[in-house]
């Protein structure tokens, strides 16, 4: 019988220089820190928990069940001298932490992959500033924010949902909320493949007035039902009280100007249900409600706004203002040949209930394969011309 298959049965060293001092070595020096905040801390001692956990694997060679033997009877001694936070459920949450976000880790910092090259004496590491700054800066998340993320199955939903809970500082509700209105396949069922694989690499980045698009809206937090009655007014008014959850579901960069924002040419007056600035386009946007099915005049009618706006409202140095009509139903087809190419106007959809992701995943990779198939046709018409 070889070495590794008498793994299983090798006694656990849970006392003297082992597993169970180096741990406790990093859950003391973790919790004597007060100056750091709580939830970096339970990040990075979480990390380098998992860390040492995986070093004991090893040495055993990588056996399942020695693995599990290491979990229960760790847990065993942790709870026994820390109390709750150390079942073998999360140790196991530690230990997979570890394995998900060291590779990226150790490439991105040389500080912190110059702790795997001496894991013997990670338990020493916490009191190093330099470590739990650096660590600090790669997972900059909490515990449970990444405990979320790693039960995400799609590689780039996840790094999209990473990037923005940190560049936005969501919180684990925010994150939750995102995650639940499928916004991640919402932008990128407006964009081609390499933008797609742009947001998983970068997240949303606004550097154009298509950017702030979102088609669906979805303000399932007004808490109308699919089938409720209501005006127009009714849903304004609705969008004003719950004015913090639009502003989160508009995305980056948002601030309230005004609602139903009067002027006057002519002596007749109009009225823009909602005013927003947006300082990253460093532009107006104005926002129409339709309660019903869009029409053209609607699209008209917003491109007055517009006109207006740009000519007597913004100042010389910002950027075109941006109008949306967010509608309860419209046809693409009636946008399209009532807007000219490149316009600054456009007509989203809003639903009161959350989203189908499934179908939203589906109608992404859909999308894919035709622009796939585009980009192949595209190169067969250049082939042949070069033969000819």
């Amino acid at each position: 019988m070889s070495n590794s298959d008498k793994a299983p049965n090798k006694p656990i060293d849970m006392n003297g220089q082992g597993l169970v001092q180096d741990i406790r070595a990093i859950i003391s020096q973790a919790r004597s820190l007060t100056r750091r905040s709580v939830n970096s801390l339970q990040v990075i001692s979480n990390y380098l928990i998992g860390m040492r956990i995986v070093t004991e694997e090893q040495g055993g060679h990588e056996r399942a069940e020695y693995g599990q033997a290491i979990l229960k009877e760790l847990s065993a001694e942790l709870t026994k001298e820390f109390g709750r936070g150390y079942s073998r459920s999360n140790l196991e949450y530690m230990r997979r932490f570890y394995l998900t976000y060291a590779p990226s880790l150790e490439e991105k910092s040389q500080t912190v992959s110059g702790i795997s090259a001496q894991s013997g004496s990670v338990s020493l590491k916490l009191n190093s500033t330099q470590i739990v700054q650096a660590m600090s800066e790669q997972l900059p998340l909490s515990w449970s924010h990444y405990l979320f993320l790693m039960g995400i199955s799609n590689l780039e939903d996840c790094c999209f949902y990473e990037i923005e809970s940190a560049n936005e500082n969501w919180s684990l509700r925010e994150l939750k909320r995102q995650f639940n209105t499928s916004l991640y396949e919402r932008l990128a069922l407006s964009k081609d493949k390499k933008g797609a694989k742009a947001l998983s690499e970068q997240g949303q980045l606004l550097e154009k007035h298509t950017d702030v698009i979102k088609d669906p809206l979805v303000l399932e937090f007004l808490g109308f039902e699919e089938h409720t009655h209501y005006s127009e007014s009714d849903l304004e008014t609705a969008i004003i009280d719950k004015l913090e959850h639009f502003l989160l579901e508009l995305g980056k960069g948002f601030l309230f100007e005004a609602r139903q924002k009067r002027f006057t040419f002519d002596e007749d007056h109009f009225y823009v249900d909602l005013v927003f600035y947006n300082r990253l386009l460093r532009c107006y946007v104005i926002i129409d409600l339709k309660i019903g099915e869009l029409k053209h005049q609607d699209l008209g009618q917003m491109q007055m706004y517009v006109n207006y706006f740009d000519r007597h409202v913004k100042l010389d140095d910002e950027q075109p203002t941006i109008g949306i009509v967010l509608c309860k139903k419209k046809k693409d087809s009636l946008v399209k040949i009532t807007l000219p190419e490149g316009a600054n106007i456009h007509a989203a959809k809003y639903q009161t209930y959350l989203p189908d992701k499934e179908a939203l995943k589906k109608q992404l990779e859909e999308a894919h394969a035709q622009w796939e198939a585009t980009v192949e046709d595209c190169s067969e018409v250049q082939n042949q011309g070069g033969d000819a």
